[in-house]
C-alpha cells in the first residue's frame, strides 16, 4: 500500500541519519541533536563552507596550487620532515585554536554525554560524536587527503573513505601522558591547540613489524597550532605533562581499499628483531619485556606478565625466555 511504503522510506531515511550522525548509536544521536543549538561557534561545524579561512596561508596557497596544477612544490617547501616518514607543518590560526576550544569547553558544561577517545584517555572528547564529522570529513577531502597523496601513496590510494577524529587532553593531576602504541589508523594527523604548556612532547620510535620498530628515532615538541603527520603503523607515545594543559586534534584516516590490499601493514611478516629495545620505545601495556628494562609505573603493575610483544618467533636474541601462556603469536 502507498502509506506502507511512505513509513518504509521515512523509516529508512531516519536510519540513513542516525547512522550518518552517530554511526546507530542512539545516545550520539542525541547529543548531536541537543548541543546544535547550544553551539557557540556554529562555522565550525559548517561542511559546506570548511575550515580554509582558519589555515596557514602559505599552507592554503600550497593546496591551492596543486589542485589546479598538480605541482607540489609549495607544499613539501611548507613541510619539515622531523624523522624519515614523519612531518610537520604549520595549520592553524591562532583564531581557530581559540574557537575549537571555547566550543568543547562549551559543550563539556552542557552536560550532555562524552565518548571518550579509548580507555587510556579519561578526559579526551571523540569530536564526531558532538556533530563535527560533517565539517571533518570535508577537511579531510580538503586538506589531509592531498598532503597524504603525497607522503603515503600506497595507504591513500583510492581515497580514505572514513576517519576517527578526536581531542585528547593531558593535565597536571589528570591524564599526564600517553603509553607507547600504534594506531587503528592509515594515516595519523596530530594537530595541536594549545593550550599553554611546558613537556608532553612525542616520542617517536620505529614502524610496526619491522627489525627496528622499538628504536629512538625523534623526540617532537608540539608548537600550538602545528600538526603531526605519520603512519599509523608508527610506535609513539605522549610523555608526561610538566605544567598546562595540551590539547590535541587527532584524525585517524582509513582507507578499506588499502585494507583489503596485499600492502596493507598488518598483512605483512613479523620481522625478528635485531637487538634490545631502547628504554624510551617500551610499551608498559604492550611490551613483554618491560619489567627488564623498566620499572613499571605506580599503578600499572597488573601489566606484568600480560604483554605479547615481541610475539616469541620475533624476539631478539639476548630476550629471556618467552613466559608460559603468553600469546606467541600474531
Amino acid at each position: 500500500m502507498p502509506w506502507e511504503r511512505t513509513l518504509l522510506c521515512g523509516l529508512t531515511l531516519l536510519c540513513a541519519s542516525l547512522l550518518a550522525l552517530g554511526r546507530g548509536d542512539p545516545e550520539v544521536s542525541y547529543a548531536i541533536s541537543a548541543y546544535k543549538p547550544l553551539r557557540r561557534h556554529p562555522e565550525l561545524f559548517d561542511s559546506k563552507v570548511g575550515w580554509g579561512e582558519w589555515l596557514d596561508p602559505a599552507l592554503k596557497a600550497g593546496l591551492e596550487d596543486y589542485r589546479l596544477t598538480g605541482n607540489s612544490t609549495l607544499i613539501f617547501a611548507h613541510l619539515r620532515e622531523e624523522t624519515r616518514d614523519v612531518y610537520s607543518f604549520s595549520l592553524f590560526s591562532e583564531a581557530f585554536c581559540d574557537m575549537f576550544l571555547d566550543e568543547l569547553d562549551g559543550y563539556r558544561a552542557s552536560g550532555l554525554p562524552i565518548s571518550r577517545p579509548n580507555s587510556m584517555n579519561n578526559y579526551g572528547i571523540i569530536v564526531n560524536h558532538i556533530g563535527l564529522r560533517p565539517a571533518i570529513t570535508r577537511f579531510q577531502k580538503d586538506v589531509l587527503q592531498p598532503l597524504s597523496e603525497l607522503l603515503f601513496p600506497v595507504q591513500v590510494q583510492g581515497g580514505f573513505d572514513s576517519h576517527h577524529s578526536f581531542m585528547v587532553q593531558y593535565k597536571a593531576d589528570e591524564d599526564l601522558g600517553l603509553d607507547m602504541h600504534t594506531d587503528d589508523s592509515d594515516v595519523t594527523f596530530n594537530m595541536c591547540l594549545g593550550r599553554s604548556f611546558t613537556g608532553a612532547s612525542l616520542t617517536i620510535c620505529g614502524d610496526s613489524r619491522t627489525p627496528q620498530h622499538r628504536h629512538f628515532h625523534h623526540s617532537y615538541e608540539h608548537v600550538r597550532g602545528r600538526a603531526l603527520v605519520h603512519l599509523g603503523s608508527r610506535r609513539h607515545g605522549a610523555d608526561d605533562i610538566r605544567a598546562g594543559e595540551r590539547n590535541n586534534l587527532i584524525v585517524w584516516n582509513s582507507n578499506t581499499r588499502y585494507r583489503a590490499s596485499s600492502e596493507y601493514v598488518n598483512k605483512q611478516p613479523y620481522l625478528r628483531e635485531e637487538g634490545e629495545p631502547d628504554p624510551r620505545c617500551l610499551s608498559y601495556t604492550h611490551d613483554r619485556d618491560f619489567g627488564a628494562f623498566l620499572d613499571y609505573p605506580p599503578g600499572k603493575e597488573s601489566f606484568q606478565g600480560r604483554g605479547w610483544c615481541p610475539p616469541a618467533f620475533a624476539c631478539y636474541d639476548s630476550m629471556h625466555p618467552v613466559l608460559k601462556g603468553q600469546r606467541d603469536e600474531l
